[in-house]
């Protein structure tokens, strides 16, 4: 018996076998390249962190190279004295913690002999599940205050539809457009603070390298599927195919 398939069906079939395996090979290095850059990530996290800690008047620059000095204290620890700004106090919405929707409580914080301020990514709070724009209690102390944390770029994006956002409750926070609602001396990074609960606060901020496990699933699975690309097209269009031209 001969194989009555027509030549350009079987090249067909190559093709898109060809074309699978590669997608699915491409998807799971891609998941693999994730996972490594999450773990370098940590890692110089890390390594800031090991530095020395920095204090208020460390981040009182002045000059045209002091914002690329503060960026290359990214991740540095952080201990700070200065006066909260209650009034200009932010809920990031839409924000998660431990797997659970809320929002993200941000202070501006003018630094302690200085009328610059940073802004600080306080803490998260769970949201109110039976009205949406209900605000949560936080508690803010007046005065003078000491906090820890890490030096953090701007707080990033989520879901941006465009334009300026204003009131207590965003989805984000543009740094040229809160400095000219408010009139401060805002700095173009943050504070992520650090410690233990407080204020009516969870500090529980996820890891860089969080998810690395789930990158390499994710790799393992692409893999699998591109192997058994292969294996489906040898059994149907080699070992099947020679199976029938041999005589009986």
């Amino acid at each position: 018996m001969t194989d009555k398939t027509p030549s350009w069906q079987r090249w067909f079939v190559l093709g898109m076998a060809l074309f699978g395996t590669g997608v699915t090979s491409s998807l799971g290095l891609w998941q693999l390249d994730r996972a490594e850059e999450k773990i370098k990530l940590q890692s110089a996290r890390q390594q800031q962190s090991a530095k020395e800690v920095l204090d208020e008047r460390a981040l009182q620059l002045e000059g045209e190279h002091s914002a690329s000095q503060r960026g290359e204290w990214m991740h540095r620890r952080l201990l700070l004295t200065g006066q909260w700004l209650p009034e200009h106090t932010v809920f990031l919405d839409n924000r998660q913690m431990n797997a659970k929707p809320g929002f993200f409580v941000l202070t501006p914080m003018r630094l302690k002999g200085s009328q610059q301020v940073l802004l600080v990514q306080r803490g998260w709070v769970q949201r109110s599940f039976t009205e949406r724009t209900a605000l949560p209690e936080i508690k803010t102390p007046l005065g003078q205050v000491t906090v820890s944390g890490h030096l953090a770029p701007w707080p990033s994006r989520l879901y941006d539809f465009g334009g300026l956002e204003k009131g207590l409750i965003r989805q984000n926070i543009d740094l040229s457009g809160f400095k000219n609602e408010t009139g401060l001396d805002l700095l173009e990074v943050s504070m992520l603070q650090s410690g233990a609960a407080s204020d009516g606060l969870l500090r529980e901020w996820p890891m860089a390298a969080s998810g690395v496990d789930k990158h390499h699933g994710y790799a393992f699975q692409w893999f699998g599927l591109s192997g058994l690309i292969v294996l489906l097209y040898v059994w149907f269009q080699i070992v099947q195919v020679r199976r029938t031209k041999s005589p009986r």
